[in-house]
């Protein structure tokens, strides 16, 4: 399989290239098929996929993530997060339940069965992927992203097409602010409040009136955190000195840290993800960068600490899962055991975000009675407290953002780690609520139900 990570486990099952599709079937995984169940189409007009997608005994999710590409890594590790989910959902695991009770064998007794496309991080050829879910098999439930850029595309498409949609990774404070819609939901952390949790661990770290270099990615995630991150800092004296922005998968970032390193930054800011963290993270240090300055990531990929072999030592970084909170949470120990035991690693941050939002899409459903997306939607702006691996979240009505905490956490030294997969440490678990912006504030207006 292309891109897959030395050590990380088993291949997956599926292997699909950027222009095939192939279904998969965690009913195959699980084992026998699930008994047929009612449509729920007498009490509905039919919209979207609706009754069509969910009148047979088995329902279709699709799935586009980066497979190949800068951020191909990270969507292996989230495409694993939704099979096990999956795979959960299916048999009725003790897991599934605690957070969804209803669930005994699939989705209101239907079994879920699911597609892979890869969408190389690229909004076109998610649309494409996802659009042919959606004709081809009736899905009821799209997914993926990586790239926010694929978020808010995919959110548009979602609402176009009335197919629910639950992103995968994404960070743009747009995602739920002004490309907000009426049928897509996030449940993971974004740059608001990666920004605001972070913000003051740095003040307190290395004082008021510092100056600070950026290195950007050119696209929403990049420019709605490296904003987020700024208007915070700037609240404590803090001036931007340079802020470099280069395209998502630079294969070279001399010229750029050539002009951070001339700034007179005391502190590097690098909102760089996936593989392109690790590369301007690399040549930073090949440069000198970081013999002038500080190192902060405020929008973390766990994966990094180990693909730039030892430079996160120390480094602060904001981040949504670490699975060292099993201490703390009941949940986490279970999802961590479980996702070891199938995969031979500890699952990062994308996995975690892919198998909290099918477990919390299955309690919907299963609390709404039906498939019918409206019906399922106004069950999500309950607002209800629900379980997940980071303690007890829930879902604003105003723009379909999961109000979570943010975990900060800081690179262990060498010495310090207990096991190949000990990297960080948590430093805090910083609370969902009061870390965002009031729900109007980024231009969020949700669409129609219908």
């Amino acid at each position: 399989m292309k891109n897959k990570a030395a050590g990380r486990g088993p291949s997956l099952d599926i292997s699909i290239s950027r222009r095939h599709l192939l279904q998969g079937s965690a009913g195959i995984i699980g084992g026998s098929l699930l008994p047929a169940m009612p449509a729920f189409a007498a009490d509905h007009a039919a919209i979207g996929t609706y009754p069509d997608g969910s009148s047979g005994s088995s329902v279709f999710i699709g799935i586009a993530v980066p497979r190949t590409g800068t951020y191909a890594l990270q969507g292996e590790d989230e495409l694993k997060g939704w099979q096990l989910a999956v795979e959960h959902i299916n048999s009725g695991h003790e897991l599934i339940k605690k957070i969804s009770p209803k669930t005994t064998k699939g989705v209101l007794g239907k079994e879920v069965k699911f597609g892979v496309a890869d969408s190389a991080a690229k909004p076109n050829e998610a649309v494409q992927a996802q659009q042919r879910f959606i004709t081809e098999n009736k899905a009821v439930l799209i997914t993926g992203a990586t790239s926010s850029a694929v978020a808010v595309a995919s959110n548009k498409l979602a609402q176009r097409e009335k197919v629910l949609y639950v992103s995968g990774i994404s960070g743009s404070n747009d995602t739920t602010g002004k490309d907000c819609v009426r049928y897509g939901f996030r449940q993971n952390f974004y740059g608001q409040t990666a920004a605001a949790a972070i913000g003051p661990v740095l003040v307190k770290t290395f004082g008021k009136n510092k100056k600070a270099a950026y290195l950007t990615p050119d696209y929403t995630y990049g420019h709605t955190v490296t904003k987020s991150v700024q208007d915070y800092l700037a609240t404590a004296g803090w001036t931007t000195t340079t802020n470099q922005v280069a395209p998502l998968g630079a294969p070279d970032y001399s010229s750029y840290l050539l002009n951070v390193a001339n700034s007179g930054a005391d502190v590097l800011i690098n909102v760089n993800w996936g593989h392109d963290a690790v590369l301007s993270t690399q040549q930073a240090k090949q440069f000198g960068v970081l013999d002038k300055m500080k190192l902060v990531v405020p929008y973390q990929i766990p994966f990094i600490a180990p693909e730039t072999k030892g430079l996160m030592q120390g480094v602060y970084a904001a981040t949504d899962y670490w699975w060292t909170v099993e201490d703390k949470f009941p949940l986490a120990k279970m999802f961590n055991d479980a996702f070891d035991k199938k995969y031979g690693y500890k699952p990062e941050w994308g996995a975690e975000n892919a198998y909290i939002s099918f477990a919390h899409w299955a309690r919907m459903v299963e609390e709404a009675g039906t498939f019918y997306p409206p019906d399922v939607i106004k069950t999500y702006e309950k607002g209800e407290t629900l379980p997940s691996f980071v303690g007890d979240v829930h879902y604003r009505a105003e723009d379909h953002q999961c109000v979570r905490p943010v975990i900060i956490v800081r690179g262990k030294m060498e010495k310090d780690m207990k096991s190949k997969d000990d990297y960080w440490e948590v430093v805090e678990i910083v609370p969902g609520e009061s870390l965002m912006q009031k729900p109007d504030a980024f231009g969020c207006h949700l669409g129609d139900y219908t």
